[in-house]
């Protein structure tokens, strides 16, 4: 069990963040024309709108609750005056909103892929996995948030958000190269099985970002909010 631990939580995460960085950075460097999204948008537009907007506000979401969650030190939340209990409650109500929003469009844009002909087609295989990936960590973490309630509300006092906070401590070691105290921290501590699935999988995310549409991320087009207007003037020709 300690060598899967260490392999799961101590070695995975590193490779894939290896795979990611580097094979992201050699995407842009050799292969920039596929650098894109591949819309499928003039093959089927309609449940493409439907889906799209509430998938990417939830993703959105989740991502940043994520990124804020598990990577601001503890120290920071108590000198705000954040205890833990009151964290899992933000974690677990946030983290519940923008995930069904995200399942919603998401759930709309897999049944599009996968019965519209037309869609389907010009469907590569990691276009499909990526979705049915995305779909099975999303799942995930909405049933985490089952486990989460019973932590907070059932759990013995000074233990009510354990497995948040052995979370807190494997990603932050993580961050910070000491894979010896991330693996501690998930071993050391009753996590359960759905959070440990959720950050294999997660780190899975990781290591196939590169090979698929998700390098678009990086492309997001946030130059257009402070551009200058450009002027468009419709050309009339004289007529005779």
């Amino acid at each position: 069990m300690d060598y899967i631990n260490m392999l799961a939580f101590g070695v995975y995460p590193y490779i894939a963040l290896a795979v990611f960085f580097v094979g992201t950075w050699a995407r842009y460097d050799r292969e920039q024309y596929t650098w894109k999204t591949s819309s499928s948008q003039i093959l089927e537009s309609k449940q493409l709108r439907k889906g799209s907007l509430p998938f990417h506000i939830g993703i959105i979401g989740i991502f940043f609750g994520h990124l804020v969650g598990l990577l601001t030190p503890k120290p920071v939340w108590h000198m705000l005056g954040v205890t833990n209990e009151m964290k899992q409650w933000v974690a677990i109500i946030a983290g519940g909103v923008f995930g069904f929003i995200c399942l919603y469009g998401l759930v709309i844009l897999v049944n599009r892929r996968m019965t519209n002909d037309r869609v389907r087609v010009n469907s590569s295989k990691m276009d499909i996995l990526l979705l049915w990936i995305l779909l099975a960590q999303l799942t995930l973490g909405l049933i985490s948030i089952f486990y989460s309630v019973s932590h907070v509300t059932h759990g013995a006092e000074g233990e009510k958000a354990a497995v948040m906070v052995a979370l807190m401590t494997w990603a932050q070691n993580i961050v910070t190269l000491d894979p010896v105290e991330a693996v501690a921290a998930v071993a050391n501590n009753p996590v359960d099985w759905v959070f440990k699935l959720h950050v294999v999988l997660g780190m899975t995310i990781f290591l196939i970002f590169p090979f698929s549409r998700l390098v678009h991320m990086f492309s997001v087009p946030v130059q257009y909010i402070s551009r200058q207007h450009q002027v468009v003037r419709k050309r009339f020709s004289r007529q005779l």
